[in-house]
């Protein structure tokens, strides 16, 4: 297991953890040569997206799974029969989240969790760590919902670590490490600490007498 401080020294210092298998015991430390982020003004919502987020298909909600969206994330898929998510990870990550600093999404259909992602809070960066879906488009909708829960509470930097496909239609860009590093350094600058789940609850505070998904898609239509 990884002291949570020495996790947060890692994230801050642009490193981060991973194992070769679900089963390897060991971790290493990885610093990518160049890094995957989301711009927060730059998130793309389609239209599709938009509609889905507006009907409310799913309860979304904030930091009430946090360990079950971390063994979702590391569960074999088709696509993905291989996880870097050993039980060190878990562990380490369980602190951190009790510490407040790791939160997790979540995708809910009744009372079976369909969809979610998971990361690492501070400063004002938040550090995404892995998603995933058991339901159509649920990923997605966690996903606007993290910007969206973001941008409220006042971050400035959505680190995605590794490019794909997928993010990329999301609005993801590429950058250098050396430019992340800046980022990361200018995010820090305050001293101030954003607060997600304070943002979360925001969202869902200011749309309790309509419907959240409508408030979050309306603010993509703006802004997309």
């Amino acid at each position: 297991m990884i002291p949570s401080e020495m996790l947060l020294l890692a994230y801050r210092s642009g490193i981060f953890p991973m194992a070769d298998s679900r089963d390897d015991p060991e971790i290493y430390w990885v610093e990518p040569k160049k890094r995957a982020i989301l711009p927060l003004d730059g998130f793309h919502c389609s239209r599709s997206l938009r509609k889905i987020l507006r009907q409310d298909r799913f309860t979304v909600k904030c930091d009430t799974a946090f360990m079950e969206v971390m063994e979702a994330c590391a569960a074999p898929r088709p696509d993905h029969p291989e996880s870097w998510i050993n039980s060190s990870i878990k562990m380490s990550y369980d602190a951190l989240h009790t510490n407040g600093h790791a939160h997790s999404i979540e995708c809910w259909d009744g009372n079976h969790l369909v969809g979610g992602l998971y990361g690492v809070s501070f400063d004002k960066v938040f550090c995404g760590e892995s998603m995933f879906s058991r339901a159509d488009n649920s990923s997605k909708v966690a996903l606007a919902w993290l910007v969206a829960s973001m941008r409220r509470a006042g971050f400035v930097l959505l680190d995605c670590q590794f490019m794909t496909d997928h993010l990329s239609t999301m609005g993801a860009i590429e950058i250098r490490q050396k430019s992340y590093i800046q980022l990361l350094d200018a995010a820090g600058e305050s001293g101030e600490q954003a607060d997600l789940l304070a943002g979360f609850q925001s969202l869902v505070d200011e749309a309790a007498a309509s419907s959240p998904g409508k408030l979050i898609a309306q603010s993509f239509t703006q802004t997309s």
